[in-house]
């Protein structure tokens, strides 16, 4: 996963959260829907805000379409790198 201009880790509403990527707005979305299929919370940063719940019609209407920081619950983090088929311990798969 890539970094970005977006912080690693941020406390939202209380809690640690941390960044799993920036990326295109589109592709964020995607990822966010296999990480609630997962059981997994996510938000979104936008260079202008935090968003919860990304209506349909919000992305149809060209809301902001550019890089977003991609964030899960600290506690959650082992659960969305699964998710995303990423190794959360860093080793290399067999």
């Amino acid at each position: 996963m890539t970094g970005g201009r977006f912080e690693e880790r941020v406390l939202y509403q209380g809690d640690p959260w941390v960044r799993l990527d920036t990326l295109p707005r589109l592709l964020a979305e995607g990822w966010r829907r296999t990480l609630a299929e997962g059981g997994v919370v996510s938000v979104i940063r936008t260079p202008f805000q935090w968003v919860m719940a990304s209506p349909v019609i919000e992305i149809e209407t060209g809301g902001y379409m550019g890089d977003v920081g991609l964030y899960v619950p600290e506690v959650q983090l082992r659960e969305a790198l699964v998710l995303l088929g990423e190794d959360p311990d860093g080793t290399p798969d067999p």
